[in-house]
């Protein structure tokens, strides 16, 4: 079952209440459905975890920790799939959500002839953060309702392969 698999990694209820950069939330953190491993709980995680791993902003944990508890979904799993984006994945995959961004917007790619200078630099931040933010959402959505309902099914598919197997022994 999924969910031997997730607990043997999922960190402590006692250790996420203690980390310091959640303790704002005080007694919100106590909810026991923050904690509970089931179908729901885990497939809205991942639609958490996922949409916020888009954001291009340091504290991506804080955000989605709110947004755990506000969807009550699983807190340490949606806090741990912010990790997503890391420093080896951040550039391939915001590259990507900039590409999305000027596809979308119907928008040419920049110039082909890019001097790095202070002053490109400047200015080519304002020509690539419309298409760029568009496509961080788009792919952020995407991701978010691919990876609920990816779960809400492989999560099925695993209970009823279980239950085939018990009824054959």
């Amino acid at each position: 079952m999924p969910k031997k698999l997730i607990k043997k990694y999922m960190p402590s209820p006692e250790s996420i209440k203690e980390h310091k950069h959640l303790t704002f939330l005080g007694d919100k953190l106590h909810d026991p459905n923050l904690w509970h491993l089931n179908r729901r709980s885990v497939a809205a995680a991942l639609a958490v975890g996922l949409f916020v791993a888009w954001i291009p902003t340091p504290g991506q944990m804080v955000i989605a920790a709110v947004f755990a508890l506000y969807f009550r979904a699983n807190l340490p799993i949606s806090v741990a799939l912010v990790w997503v984006t890391n420093p080896l994945t951040m550039p391939p995959m915001f590259y990507f959500a900039y590409r999305i961004g000027l596809w979308t917007l119907n928008q040419p790619s920049p110039a082909a002839d890019f001097e790095f200078s202070i002053e490109s630099v400047t200015t080519g931040l304002s020509d690539i953060g419309g298409p760029f933010l568009i496509g961080c959402l788009i792919l952020g959505i995407a991701s978010s309702v691919i990876g609920y309902f990816g779960m809400r099914l492989f999560w099925r598919w695993h209970v009823v392969k279980q239950w085939r197997a018990r009824s054959e022994r």
